[in-house]
């Protein structure tokens, strides 16, 4: 992911999801040039975007135990709510939350 301010991502990531940072490695300048942040079993890379690596918003899909839990913490860690928790025609209890890049996550669990 390339955001705009992959500090602000990191922090929303611990809190919302108890992501925990791998590996870092800034640029003399103090930006973040590349670091792995685990969520789960999934390792998600990310960096600060700039001049030929511009940052853009993406949509990542999770799974986690409690989707409730984790979308009062997403909002808690200052997300924006997309959608509020709610089970369509799949086997997914799914809701959406804007970090504070404008990356939006789609989090979910399976109930069925």
């Amino acid at each position: 992911m390339m955001a705009d301010g992959a500090q602000r991502v990191i922090d929303f990531l611990k809190k919302t999801f108890d992501a925990r940072e791998l590996r870092r490695y800034q640029s003399p300048s103090g930006s973040i040039m590349h670091v792995e942040v685990q969520i789960d079993d999934t390792v998600v890379m990310l960096s600060d975007g700039g001049g030929q690596f511009p940052a853009f918003p993406v949509w990542l899909h999770v799974y986690v135990p409690d989707v409730d839990a984790t979308y009062r913490r997403a909002l808690e860690a200052g997300g924006v709510s997309v959608q509020e928790p709610k089970q369509k025609d799949d086997p997914d209890r799914r809701c959406g939350v804007k970090d504070p890049a404008g990356n939006t996550w789609w989090i979910a669990t399976q109930v069925g």
